[in-house]
């Protein structure tokens, strides 16, 4: 994530980050700590993962105190260990004590998020299957959590629903029927919008190809059926698999040849990564001679 993204667009949910645990005062940190003193903390990794996030979790810290300094040992991507050393955070004590758990956070939850991309995305490697993301992620996360899916390994689906044309169940009922909302979505989308449908049977594939459709998503089918769509569409679309689509059942559609394969568990169901700051330590400010 690049200092202009994060300053236009992450910032702003950063700092609600921060007021929603600050909302007037860290009445803890104020007691024990009244006056600025210098200190540094270490960022320990306490689980075997990916690290993602790192961005955000220094960031945290600017927005207190742009003089605070995070000196990294790691980057965004790499395979951490329990017990490695991550990096050192030095500054104000009391913004390191007040700031701690926003950045800790954002970090063990993005860390999380690509940890568990890597692992669904190593069981598609050497295929032709293409692991995407969904928007079933939290409220005012999206932008950091679909960043982490790019680190593990996966891609992004649309981002929000300025990004392209879906027709689901709903739209499909509120058009009439498949051929209806196609028709509907090329007359009024841009031409530069793919237009994507939600199929439940083979009747709703057949209609999907002949309307016209460039993608073509198969939503919670059986592999047998999968593989009947796949035939029908013959190349026409591109061919995307949804619907309860995890970790232990991947393998089993890979094989078929689906160009596309979304799962809402790499946002929705990835636990966090286990994260710490620790040692906390006064550093003694050394005065000019």
């Amino acid at each position: 994530m690049n200092p202009i993204t994060m300053q236009l667009v992450a910032d702003k949910y950063i700092r609600l980050a921060l007021e929603e645990d600050i909302s007037s005062e860290d009445v803890t940190t104020n007691a024990v700590m009244p006056n600025a003193k210098s200190g540094e903390v270490d960022l320990i990794c306490k689980q075997d993962g990916i690290i993602a996030g790192l961005a955000i979790f220094e960031r945290v810290f600017h927005l207190l105190d742009s003089k605070t300094i995070v000196e990294f040992q790691v980057k965004d991507g790499d395979s951490v260990k329990s017990g490695q050393h991550l990096a050192t955070v030095r500054g104000d004590i009391r913004v390191l004590l007040s700031g701690e758990r926003t950045a800790l956070n954002y970090l063990q939850r993005l860390s999380g998020i690509a940890t568990y991309t890597r692992s669904v995305a190593d069981l598609l490697e050497g295929t032709k299957t293409t692991l995407l993301d969904t928007r079933k992620t939290t409220p005012c996360m999206r932008i950091f959590e679909k960043y982490a899916v790019r680190i593990g390994g996966g891609c992004n689906h649309r981002y929000n629903l300025s990004d392209g044309v879906l027709l689901k169940d709903n739209h499909i009922d509120a058009a009439g029927g498949v051929r209806q909302a196609i028709a509907a979505a090329k007359a009024y989308a841009p031409f530069v919008r793919k237009i994507e449908v939600e199929t439940e049977t083979l009747d709703m594939v057949r209609e999907a190809v002949e309307a016209g459709a460039d993608i073509i998503m198969l939503d919670n089918m059986t592999t047998d059926q999968m593989a009947q769509a796949i035939g029908i569409i013959d190349g026409r679309a591109q061919t995307e698999c949804s619907g309860n689509i995890t970790r232990e059942n991947i393998q089993k559609i890979t094989d078929l040849g689906i160009d596309y394969v979304s799962s809402g568990a790499l946002t929705h169901s990835a636990p966090i990564l286990d994260i710490s700051l620790k040692h906390l330590r006064v550093v003694e400010e050394q005065t000019a001679e």
